[in-house]
């Protein structure tokens, strides 16, 4: 993958549950880590008693982490009910020349700041919940 503009990531939400989704928030700092637990089967008759993986059998997951401003009134309160609720909601994390992944997450971190000359800000977190799909571009 090429150089890409940091601000082209996007952090989308499907608000309805009708596949629409919606820019929520002006983020200027994201991440997408994606992670696959392993399980482990070496045993006595182990080539050289190297460690063996079970292939696809480890626990998948995603985390999406973001810092910004909210765009919007509605935007703030939709997180902050989210977040309040525990709310599990389909979303979409855009990289640009690369692809679409998409599927449910739940907010897990949700913390406020601000500064006495400057605008308050927000940082996020997200854990996946449930499969995801990408769509490459």
């Amino acid at each position: 993958m090429a150089a890409q503009k940091g601000k082209d990531l996007l952090l989308k939400v499907d608000t309805t549950g009708e596949g629409v989704f919606t820019t929520v928030a002006g983020l200027r700092a994201r991440g997408l880590s994606i992670s696959a637990e392993t399980v482990e089967i070496t045993n006595t008759e182990s080539a050289g008693q190297w460690r063996e993986l079970l292939t696809g059998a480890g626990v998948k997951s995603a985390r999406i982490t973001g810092s910004g401003v909210f765009k919007d009134g509605a935007s703030d309160t939709t997180i902050r009910d989210y977040a309040f609720n525990g709310t599990v909601r389909d979303w979409q994390v855009i990289l640009p020349d690369f692809g679409t992944m998409q599927g449910a997450f739940q907010i897990t971190s949700l913390e406020f700041s601000g500064r006495h000359d400057a605008e308050m800000t927000f940082d996020i977190s997200l854990e996946s919940a449930g499969e995801l799909a990408f769509a490459a571009v």
